[in-house]
């Protein structure tokens, strides 16, 4: 008999996820697999399961589960990927991008999160996530190139060391606007020395800050 968090995460899968586009086997596989109650507070698990971000302290949040999937099932991950995730947070969008690579390398920004998020990750076993410090806007330039690299916090515009630390056929996802709360999500992809972009819609996230970024308020 499945619990009660193990059924819920299913039904989020089957009853919306599935229902709103995502359709990558992989994806859906990562997203049943994933305890997202795992990654906050006990006084959230009653809902952690609707589709909605919620809170984790600092001004942040954990995204919606539909935000995530859709991000890395655009990044079109292989098992093989090396990924950078900008922007942990508490830590469950890296867990997702370490059910579907080989490596995720992940940047916060506050100390705070990042040490939590590095010891529930440790926790529940996810030994292939590499949690840093530091600001995401510059990257991570020590464990570059990445095959993948999805910002998780909207910028005015794209940092140009994202596309320095990527390589050939590597994809970026992140969201981009003119302000701070209203941003479209975008799919950049290196070719050569071509990199396409591609608009995949209209979204919403919180700031990314940093010295390529937005000016922390």
């Amino acid at each position: 008999m499945l619990d009660s968090f193990t059924a819920r995460r299913r039904a989020l899968v089957d009853k919306v996820l599935s229902q709103r586009g995502i359709d990558d086997p992989r994806v859906l596989s990562a997203m049943r697999t994933v305890p997202r109650e795992a990654f906050v507070d006990d006084q959230l698990h009653d809902v952690i399961y609707r589709d909605c971000a919620q809170p984790i302290g600092y001004g942040q949040t954990i995204s919606q589960p539909f935000t995530v999937a859709f991000m890395v099932q655009a990044a079109r991950l292989r098992p093989s990927d090396r990924i950078l995730e900008v922007g942990t947070g508490s830590g469950y969008g890296a867990a997702v991008l370490a059910e579907l690579g080989e490596i995720v390398h992940t940047l916060e920004r506050l100390p705070e999160l990042a040490a939590s998020a590095a010891r529930t990750l440790a926790a529940l076993g996810y030994g292939n996530v590499h949690v840093h410090t530091g600001d995401g806007t510059l990257g991570f330039p020590d464990a570059a190139p990445y095959d993948a690299i999805v910002v998780t916090a909207g910028a005015a515009e794209l940092p140009a060391c994202y596309r320095e630390q990527l390589c050939d056929g590597g994809r970026i996802v992140i969201p981009l606007g003119e302000t701070q709360r209203r941003q479209k999500l975008f799919r950049f992809e290196l070719r050569g020395q071509e990199l396409s972009v591609e608009d995949l819609g209209d979204f919403a996230f919180v700031p990314l800050i940093g010295e390529h970024g937005w000016r922390a308020e």
